[in-house]
């Protein structure tokens, strides 16, 4: 199967035939953006995502070529409460092995979320943080109940606070279980702060990592349902300039999206 790219309200849709290829395409993206804005303005902010959807595209990222490391100042997407930096399941520090500690050069800034404190004097603190860092690229998934980060449904699309203390449902709790992060179900926490809705929705630019056949229903009814919080990442369908990058078993169940949006 060739990539397609297809092209639906205003989301660009990239399929992939494999799960390696969809990765090393959203982190080329990626990169050409985060260049493009560095050349621009001399700067650069991000957000990176966790999870086994990005395992491919951080692979990639990290050997992009060219990129001022050093002029890019990123941002944790979301973490667990009462997780340890020690735990496997910790995005901290899935995020130190798999991105920060395997850049060519340092980064200006890494912004982490711990969530071993106070959970709602962490979200201020970060939230103040990027307050001042208008996000310029941010990388993010689709989980297998249609989360946007750690936004289940339904999905908070009123509150303007960059990070918020959110419940995980229960298809979030299995599906971070499934995924081999914890022993059982019962150690999975039922709580995180996560980046908001709409702070996520500010970012100019927001690549959508989504691969395998688990995410295929999660995807349909994103890219091709109504827009309802129920659905939260079906909220991408009103941003200016998302890419949702697809493997042929995630895309499979696309109907109206693959058979009558124009190729690009």
């Amino acid at each position: 199967m060739n990539s397609e790219e297809k092209t639906m309200t205003k989301l660009k849709i990239i399929i992939s035939p494999d799960r390696v290829t969809t990765g090393a395409r959203a982190a080329a993206l990626g990169a050409e953006r985060i260049r493009n804005t560095i050349e621009e303005r001399g700067e650069a902010n991000i957000i990176v995502a966790t999870g086994a959807s990005q395992f491919d595209l951080l692979n990639t990222l990290v050997e992009a070529p060219d990129i001022a490391w050093d002029r890019v100042t990123a941002f944790h997407l979301d973490e667990y409460v009462g997780l340890t930096l020690a735990h496997p399941a910790s995005f901290r520090g899935y995020l130190w092995e798999r991105f920060h500690r395997r850049l060519p050069r340092p980064l200006r800034a890494m912004h982490y979320i711990s969530g071993e404190g106070d959970p709602k004097a962490e979200c201020e603190r970060v939230g103040a943080l990027i307050a001042r860092h208008p996000i310029d690229v941010c990388f993010a998934g689709i989980g297998e109940n249609a989360h946007l980060a750690f936004n289940d449904p339904p999905a908070d699309f009123q509150t303007k606070n960059p990070y918020i203390v959110v419940a995980l449902d229960e298809a979030c709790r299995k599906q971070q279980y499934g995924e081999g992060w914890f022993r059982s179900l019962g150690e999975v926490p039922t709580q995180a702060i996560s980046m908001s809705i709409a702070q996520i929705m500010a970012s100019r630019t927001i690549i959508v990592t989504a691969p395998d056949a688990r995410k295929a229903d999660a995807v349909q009814h994103a890219l091709e349902g109504r827009v309802t919080n129920t659905v939260p990442s079906s909220i991408l369908q009103r941003h200016a300039d998302t890419h949702v990058f697809l493997d042929k078993e995630s895309a499979a169940k696309l109907t109206r999206a693959v058979e009558t949006a124009a190729t690009t």
